[in-house]
């Protein structure tokens, strides 16, 4: 019987554990329009809830997402982006983001290794995943519509790294965030993503590298077959 009781206690321990392992959360600051209001944002297997702290009672500014109810997350080392599909009442119909800063030190690395493996291609990665193994890597540099960036293109097996010391700038994508490649030479590649954009056809954000050294055709071919085999429609 003390067998039994202690396999019980250690499975209600276990649980009890895992079902924590389920939530994780930082300090931030929300970016609001007349000052930044500091509160814990909680990230859990259903969704995300943000809460101030400086407040007496109830805030207006207390709010619960569940992953239905986001359309893009974006999640850099310092600033994470939640855009909704409620409307802005101050931007004509925009549909209403909201953008929280990492606290104390803290970084939402975290929140992307949680993430990764349970949100769609509404996750947007900007920052490089720093536990690819890549295939293969090229210098390159990105271009933008003012000014361009410069680091390293890293192909993994079953995702691409952009990494660079621009903040904000890199990028992970996993083979299902990509919707197509396409080149027009061995010095420039072109990679669209599903990441919203309000500038490219059908929303769909393109990054546009200008290679450092040249891609070889092979390499090229087998990355694009490996992108669209077995992919049905997106």
């Amino acid at each position: 019987m003390a067998f039994r009781a202690e396999k019980t206690t250690f499975l209600v321990l276990s649980i009890v554990c895992a079902a924590a392992a389920e939530t994780i959360e930082f300090s931030v600051r929300h970016d609001h329009a007349f000052r930044d209001r500091p509160g814990i944002l909680r990230i859990r297997d259903d969704g995300m809830a943000y809460a101030e702290t400086a407040k007496k009672g109830k805030s207006d500014h207390d709010w619960f997402w569940g992953w239905e109810d986001i359309q893009q997350l974006v999640v850099a080392e310092d600033e994470l982006r939640v855009l909704t599909y409620r409307d802005s009442k101050w931007r004509l119909g925009a549909d209403r983001a909201y953008t929280f800063r990492a606290a104390n030190g803290q970084s939402f690395r975290d929140a992307y290794v949680f993430l990764r493996e349970r949100l769609d291609q509404r996750l947007v990665a900007a920052l490089a995943d720093e536990t690819v193994r890549p295939i293969w890597q090229l210098p390159v540099k990105l271009l933008g519509r003012l000014w361009g960036s410069e680091g390293f293109l890293l192909v993994g097996e079953d995702r691409i790294v952009y990494r660079t010391s621009k903040p904000g700038r890199s990028r992970t994508w996993r083979d299902a965030d990509i919707a197509n490649i396409s080149s027009t030479g061995p010095f420039e590649l072109t990679i669209t993503t599903f990441e919203r954009s309000r500038f490219h056809y059908g929303n769909w954000k393109a990054f546009h590298f200008q290679l450092r050294q040249p891609l070889d055709e092979l390499r090229y071919r087998e990355l694009w077959r490996r992108l669209h085999q077995g992919a049905g429609p997106r």
